[in-house]
């Protein structure tokens, strides 16, 4: 499940995303930088207004960090019932800070922040967890320099939020994330996504708080609601408001379509094959359940965005023997979805012969799950599979 955090300056700011359903309550003061931090005497209030009906976080500010005024802070954000506390991280401050902080983590749950424009280096994750830190997030320190994606891809993003996951830390994304983003970033299965400009009136993030912008934000990320029996159970309707009817009738389908979409992997089963990058070709057409006829905001949309990262983080994982496996699991990842009822994928490979080779396959989702069953198979009938 990935939860949504925001950012609020003060307590009204978080009563408001509080109502519209945010996850995390985290507290920020945009204002003064990306990392802000937001007075001790305006924490606490918004800390008494949230009244523990949410989990939250807090900013320590951006860096360089002096090591008293690390310490009470960050005891005092503790003391007055703050589950997270967010500073921002890199190779030397870990180093520099790791003796404050080591005693630290009895009292205090840190969170990692590692800035994406700033080159990072992923090994920082296994430090972080080594030293007890309890999550690592990904965010971006100039908000002039473009989102997340502008700096690293969904493949990096799910490298990312795997290690973290491994490691038993809690994996988070930022950094000037928009609506159309979340739908991709949810391939790379975060466990929080964090938003501020997003929330604001005419996405200023130094802004007040949009109630509107909130419950766009909040209806793209799927929930999860208990069943009766107390188990965890996804509420998918978020994303497929206004079905008509709930069928999936040849009329209420669109068709969601990536051709002739060329990538470099590493594919093959032969020796010579490895350590060596081939062109290969996608053709995707996913079967798209429809919305309701106002079509105009992401609620709406299936973007071809999905298919798109799809293939990349398929390709992105490293060497794969077999074009088969490359259309199962870009299948599989496209099913994820709600809305995708089916889809079809050609995968082929241009640099065996003078031509193609290669597959197609359609995988539907079985009724009443996630899960994706054959529906046939066609392969290029001139060649062995690889």
């Amino acid at each position: 499940m990935t939860r949504m955090l925001a950012s609020v300056a003060d307590a009204a700011e978080a009563e408001v995303v509080l109502q519209f359903g945010a996850d995390i309550i985290d507290l920020k003061d945009a204002a003064r930088g990306a990392l802000g931090p937001v007075a001790l005497g305006d924490a606490r209030e918004a800390i008494s207004a949230v009244s523990r009906r949410r989990e939250t976080s807090a900013t320590m500010g951006d860096p360089p960090y002096r090591g008293e005024t690390l310490l009470a802070r960050s005891r005092a954000l503790a003391a007055m019932g703050v589950n997270y506390v967010k500073l921002a991280v890199d190779g030397s401050t870990v180093q520099e800070l790791a003796e404050q902080l080591r005693p630290l983590m009895s009292e205090v749950a840190f969170i990692g922040l590692i800035f994406a424009d700033e080159e990072p280096d992923f090994a920082l994750v296994r430090r972080l967890a080594a030293l007890g830190f309890k999550g690592a997030m990904l965010d971006t320190k100039d908000k002039a320099r473009g989102r997340l994606l502008t700096h690293l891809d969904v493949a990096r993003l799910e490298e990312f939020c795997s290690q973290a996951r491994a490691l038993g830390l809690t994996s988070g994304l930022a950094g000037s994330l928009e609506a159309p983003d979340i739908p991709r970033l949810l391939l790379a299965r975060p466990e929080v996504l964090g938003f501020r400009a997003s929330l604001c009136h005419r996405h200023d993030r130094a802004g007040s708080i949009d109630p509107a912008a909130v419950a766009l934000i909040r209806d793209l990320i799927p929930r999860e609601k208990p069943d009766a029996d107390g188990s965890p159970k996804i509420d998918w309707r978020l994303l497929a408001r206004g079905i008509i009817g709930g069928r999936d009738a040849d009329g209420e389908v669109d068709r969601v379509y990536v051709r002739d979409f060329v990538v470099l992997a590493e594919i093959g089963a032969y020796n010579y094959e490895r350590g060596e990058r081939q062109r290969v070709a996608f053709d995707v057409e996913a079967l798209v359940r429809r919305v309701g006829p106002h079509i105009d905001d992401m609620r709406s949309i299936f973007s071809y965005d999905v298919i798109l990262d799809a293939i990349r983080l398929v390709v992105g994982r490293g060497h794969i023997d077999f074009v088969e496996t490359l259309a199962e699991d870009v299948a599989s990842i496209v099913l994820r979805h709600a809305r995708v009822r089916s889809v079809r994928i050609s995968v082929r490979k241009l640099d065996v012969i003078t031509g193609a080779v290669g597959i197609e396959i359609t995988r539907e989702r079985v009724a009443g799950s996630a899960d994706a069953r054959p529906l046939s198979i066609v392969a290029n009938p001139t060649r062995p599979r690889d």
